[in-house]
């Protein structure tokens, strides 16, 4: 009980994954602390905030003419500064909340790589608002790679694939430091808009991202898989009649669906390795290519990735969490951490 109390009075370090389509937080000594969606409800009148994450998502196309559900975050980069820094401050707020701590925490926010110094200041300037003490932001295919347990550090290439939710990122990393990063606007979110528009196109059917999602996580694949072929239902608004409308999908159909943005997905890891320095290169044949971020989740991904490369590939442990507890590791050390550091 007394260490408790201790580490909750002085060990409040924080590293945060702010990422497209949803945030974590990790409390230094506790483990991740917060895991919500990226969206907050703002009120209209007075721009006030209403509600963040969950209860925010579930707003989403069913708020009032005075509320608006919005996503701070559009595409891997900062679309709306002043609504992205209340987010950012409520889950700061909500985390530092849990417990009193006599000192203001450091925290480590991992970003999208190549956002601009305008949208670092914000991000940097959020966190100092929100209690922080001192802030540090690296970039996310750093922090994917130090927890994918990526040997980062020493001389040799490393290649991270993270397929979030609005950006997929290609990098290859070696001595703690970004060689080469190919940014794709084409991830989770634009697979959502490929099943809304397949299933308008052949079934005539309007159906909203949270029902996209929802098919993409029960039927998606980017590679026939063994698993034997499944349907779902969805709902929506038929065009024609207006009227409400079920329709049944098949996991092929699904596969069809998503085969364009996982095809650019493919291209990007391709365009990264034509332009990896020979002796790097070499590396990656032995070491091949990790998968982290949600879109790792997918099944089939890697079997695609292995036949369209020729190279190994393998899954992050927790592919979700694997950048925020990147980030997380360089609370332990602080030299690394500030040699590693954007500035901004």
């Amino acid at each position: 009980m007394p260490f408790h109390f201790f580490s909750r009075m002085f060990a409040r370090d924080l590293a945060i994954d702010l990422g497209t389509a949803n945030t974590l937080v990790y409390a230094q000594g506790e483990g991740i602390v917060l895991d919500e969606p990226s969206i907050v409800a703002i009120s209209q009148g007075d721009q006030s905030l209403v509600a963040a994450g969950h209860e925010a998502k579930a707003m989403v196309g069913r708020t009032p003419g005075g509320i608006r559900a919005v996503r701070p975050l559009k595409d891997g980069v900062i679309a709306d500064l002043d609504v992205a820094q209340k987010m950012l401050q409520h889950f700061i707020g909500r985390t530092l909340g849990r417990g009193a701590s006599l000192l203001r925490p450091r925290i480590v926010i991992s970003v999208p790589f190549g956002i601009t110094q305008v949208e670092r200041r914000a991000v940097r300037d959020s966190a100092l608002q929100a209690g922080a003490r001192e802030v540090f932001l690296i970039e996310e295919p750093t922090a994917a790679a130090i927890g994918a347990g990526m040997p980062i550090q020493e001389p040799g290439g490393n290649l991270i694939l993270t397929i979030g939710g609005g950006t997929t990122e290609v990098a290859v990393i070696s001595m703690s430091g970004v060689v080469h990063c190919v940014s794709l606007r084409t991830a989770g979110d634009e697979m959502d808009e490929a099943i809304m528009q397949y299933v308008r196109k052949h079934y005539n059917l309007l159906i909203g991202e949270r029902q996209a999602e929802v098919v993409k996580l029960a039927l998606g694949s980017a590679w026939k898989t063994d698993r034997p072929s499944t349907s779902t239902e969805v709902k929506g608004r038929d065009m024609i009649d207006g009227v409400p409308k079920t329709v049944t999908i098949s996991e092929e159909e699904v596969r069809e669906a998503l085969r364009e943005p996982i095809e650019r997905i493919v291209d990007t890891v391709r365009a990264c390795l034509e332009r990896t320095p020979p002796e790097l290169a070499a590396d990656i044949v032995e070491k091949g290519i990790v998968v982290s971020g949600g879109g790792a989740l997918l099944p089939g991904i890697d079997e695609l990735l292995r036949r369209e490369t020729n190279l190994p590939v393998a899954i992050a442990d927790d592919p979700l969490t694997c950048t925020v507890r990147g980030a997380a590791r360089l609370l332990d050390h602080l030299t690394l951490l500030r040699r590693i550091a954007i500035s901004g």
